[in-house]
């Protein structure tokens, strides 16, 4: 991190940097091997520019995007994961995506987290509860205005992410809103442990970070 902060973003040089390893579902590796802390690392340096993309398609479009800024950490996995994002149309900087529309809650996730995010989404319309779903690929510079509207619209918030729940997604959604638009939020991630080994099923099962656990959590925080 040292070298990241002092060479690349003080200078401001346009270095890209690609986190490979992030999240628990890298497997059996175990701890030492799941990067769970470096979107709180890299989002509080100045001049970094921090995005995780949803899949492969999503990837492609960010690292095109890269070249023409400063510098840039994309953060990536290991498993193979779902492709579900359209693979033509260009990647805005800043920009979340609305995937699916609904006014009764707003389920934010980056990442691999994202698919699951809209099994959830998909389950829940069943019973009748229409939440809203947003890919959030650009962690900074973060799109506020697509946050406030949906906290305006939807009145409650959940979001979902790979990564520690302390400093990552939902820490950066929590500052936009509690600043902007006060609603309950329910954050979902990594809740300030390390990892461990196992399949990266067992350990997404394990960590509560699976579409039931996005259903369970919408459930809990309509009543928040």
């Amino acid at each position: 991190v040292e070298q990241i902060r002092t060479t690349i973003a003080y200078n401001n040089q346009p270095v890209k940097i690609v986190g490979c390893h992030a999240g628990i579902s890298v497997g059996p590796d175990g701890a030492t091997h799941q990067a769970l802390e470096d979107l709180a690392w890299m989002r509080t340096m100045p001049n970094m520019n921090v995005f995780v993309p949803a899949d492969a398609n999503e990837a492609e479009k960010i690292t095109l995007a890269s070249v023409k800024l400063g510098p840039c950490y994309i953060r990536l996995g290991r498993e193979k994961t779902p492709v579900f994002t359209e693979k033509r149309g260009a990647f805005e900087v800043g920009k979340a995506h609305v995937l699916k529309a609904g006014n009764d809650v707003t389920i934010i996730g980056c990442g691999p987290q994202v698919f699951e995010a809209m099994q959830a989404a998909k389950s829940l319309e069943k019973k009748n509860i229409k939440a809203r779903v947003i890919n959030l690929p650009t962690i900074k510079p973060i799109d506020k205005k697509t946050l406030v509207k949906a906290a305006k619209d939807t009145g409650v918030v959940v979001t979902i992410e790979e990564h520690q729940t302390l400093g990552g997604m939902g820490s950066a959604v929590a500052e936009v809103l509690s600043e902007h638009y006060p609603v309950p939020i329910l954050r979902m991630g990594i809740q300030d442990c390390f990892g461990e080994s196992g399949t990266p099923d067992e350990l997404l099962t394990k960590f509560g970070l699976r579409a039931i656990d996005v259903e369970k959590a919408v459930h809990k925080a309509i009543v928040l």
